[in-house]
C-alpha cells in the first residue's frame, strides 16, 4: 500500500509529523489516518486538518510528501521498515534516529537531518542544512550505521561525533567537518571548509574535489602519498548507484595525512593529488 500525504496549504511555523510512520498506517482506514496527531507549533492537530490522504497500490510500503514540506519536521524519524519519498523540499530532523528502510528528498533538507542515524540510507538530491549525522547537545554518539547521499552542498558540523556508517557529499562541505568523529567515512567531492577532522579519533575524511592543498590544523601530519585499493572498489559500487563520480578520482593518487593528535591520533585524510 501507497500513502500520499499532500499539503493543503503553507504553513506558518512549523509541523512536526514523526506520529506518521509506517507502523501508525499500517491497517488503518483513512479516516483513522487523518485522525493521527501532529503538532503545529504548541498547538496540537490532527493529519487531516493538513493534508489531503490518498491511498493506492502502486508502490507497496512508500508514504509520499507533497506540497510545500519545507517546515515538516521530523519526515521519517525513527524509520526502520519501508520508503519515504519528499517531493520538494523537506524541514528539520529528517530521519533522526532512523535505523532502517529508505529516505529520497528530491529537494533541500533543514539542519540536523539523520541525527544520531543507525541504519537504512537516505538520499538528498539538493543541499543539506548543518548537524548532518551528527550528535543531539550532549550525546557522546552521532550517526552510528547507515548511508547518507547529498547531491548538493551541505553546511556545518557534518558528522559531528559520527561512531559508523558513510557520507558522500557531491558539492562542498561547511566548516569543521568530522568534528569529534570518533569512525566511519566522510567523503566530499567539493571544499571542505576549515578545521576539517578537529578532534578525530579513527575514520577516514576524503576530499576527493579539486585538487589542491587543503586548510588543515597544524596537529594532522603528513604520511604518504599512494593510491588506495579500498577507495577505488568504493567508487566503482558508489558510480553504480547512480551518484556522479570524476572519472579522474579512479586514477588518481591521495595524499594521506594522519591525525588529530590532541586525541588519539588514529584517524586520516586523504586529498586528490
Amino acid at each position: 500500500m501507497a500513502l500520499t500525504f499532500t499539503l493543503k496549504q503553507s504553513l506558518p511555523v512549523s509541523l512536526e509529523v514523526n506520529s506518521v510512520s509506517h507502523e501508525s498506517v499500517s491497517g488503518q482506514s483513512l479516516n483513522q489516518i487523518c485522525a493521527l496527531p501532529v503538532l503545529l507549533g504548541n498547538r496540537q492537530a490532527t493529519v487531516g486538518e493538513f493534508f489531503d490522504v490518498q491511498q493506492s497500490d502502486a508502490e507497496p510500503d512508500l508514504l509520499v510528501f507533497t506540497g510545500d514540506c519545507a517546515r515538516l519536521k521530523y519526515i521519517g524519524a525513527g524509520l526502520s521498515r519501508g520508503r519515504i519519498r519528499v517531493e520538494g523540499s523537506a524541514g528539520m530532523h529528517l530521519g533522526a534516529e532512523m535505523t532502517g528502510g529508505e529516505i529520497l528528498v528530491e529537494g533541500d533538507v533543514a539542519d540536523c537531518a539523520a541525527t544520531e542515524m543507525q541504519g537504512g540510507a537516505l538520499s538528498i538530491q539538493g543541499n543539506a542544512g548543518d548537524l548532518l549525522g551528527a550528535a543531539y547537545p550532549g550525546s557522546k554518539r552521532g550517526m552510528r550505521g547507515g548511508t547518507i547521499m547529498v547531491n548538493g552542498h551541505v553546511g556545518n558540523e557534518v558528522g559531528h561525533r559520527m561512531r559508523r556508517g558513510t557520507i558522500v557529499i557531491g558539492g562542498n562541505a561547511g566548516d569543521a567537518t568530522g568534528f569529534d568523529m570518533i569512525a566511519g567515512s566522510i567523503f566530499t567531492f567539493g571544499k571542505m571548509g576549515v578545521l576539517a577532522g578537529a578532534g578525530m579519533r579513527r575514520g577516514t575524511l576524503g576530499l576527493l574535489g579539486e585538487a589542491g592543498e587543503p586548510d588543515l590544523l597544524p596537529t594532522f601530519r603528513y604520511s604518504c602519498l599512494y593510491r588506495p585499493t579500498w577507495l577505488s572498489f568504493f567508487l566503482r559500487k558508489l558510480a553504480q548507484t547512480g551518484f556522479p563520480v570524476p572519472e579522474n578520482c579512479f586514477s588518481s593518487e591521495y595524499r594521506r595525512y594522519c591525525g588529530d593528535f590532541l586525541t588519539l591520533g588514529k584517524g586520516e585524510i586523504l586529498v586528490r593529488q
